[in-house]
């Protein structure tokens, strides 16, 4: 495998299944979530129309635990015909504030990846979701002292990397990207001309996944393991 470009300046890091734990949690929540509503419908059912609430509530609520809690309180009502009992509404609420105050698990090697870099390449992080819990994630990882910049997108398109790009007055060229979605953290790099390093999470939100067909047609590296990017340089 080559290595990795010596025109690089600076390195992003996507933060939720990159750095730490974070799609594990909303599997856990999702099945909290069906067997409160077993009774009026199969989990399967209740996890489709879950999927649909959340996608049709990007536009509104954006990424995110609060975006996902609201989503829920929504299907809720829509799956029990409005018939769903205020008792259970509050227990759709903790399921938020429980996932909202959950520790920061680092995935491995995060922090000896950090220290290698930092100092040689400019670090930031770049990640989609709310913006009060991703600087709490941050604050709670301990990890702050290794960035130069956070950067809480949006969204994580050509268009909102190109925006990113020209805040740090940087070419394309000298930006590599590392991260677990293929769809938010590779391909979006590749397309304006950046490199990107995907780093796979067991686990993968279905509104991340790409077909094999589209992901073999970009040139990027894969590791297994992040400390595996630490081989590239």
């Amino acid at each position: 495998m080559n290595k990795i470009s010596k025109k690089i300046k600076v390195i992003a890091f996507d933060a939720d299944d990159t750095l730490w734990v974070n799609e594990t949690y909303f599997r856990d929540a999702e099945h909290q979530f069906a067997k409160l509503l077993s009774k009026y419908e199969t989990e399967n059912k209740i996890d489709q129309e879950l999927f649909k609430a959340e996608i049709k509530n990007l536009e509104h609520y954006g990424y995110g635990v609060k975006g996902f809690i609201l989503s829920m309180v929504e299907c809720a009502l829509e799956i029990s015909n409005y018939q769903v009992k205020q008792k259970t509404i509050e227990a759709i609420l903790n399921i938020g504030k429980e996932m909202l105050d959950k520790p920061i698990d680092l995935l491995d090697g995060v922090e000896e990846v950090l220290k290698v870099l930092q100092g040689k390449y400019k670090l930031i992080v770049a990640t989609k979701g709310d913006l009060l819990d991703q600087e709490r994630k941050l604050e709670k990882s301990n990890l702050l002292k290794y960035f130069h910049h956070i950067e809480v997108m949006s969204d994580k398109k050509e268009k909102d990397y190109q925006k990113l790009i020209n805040h740090l007055d940087i070419h394309p060229s000298e930006l590599l990207m590392i991260g677990n979605s293929l769809k938010s953290d590779v391909l979006p790099l590749i397309e304006i001309g950046a490199s990107a390093i995907h780093v796979p999470f067991h686990t993968t939100w279905v509104h991340e996944e790409v077909s094999q067909e589209v992901a073999s047609k970009s040139d990027y590296y894969t590791v297994l393991n992040i400390k595996e990017v630490l081989t590239l340089f």
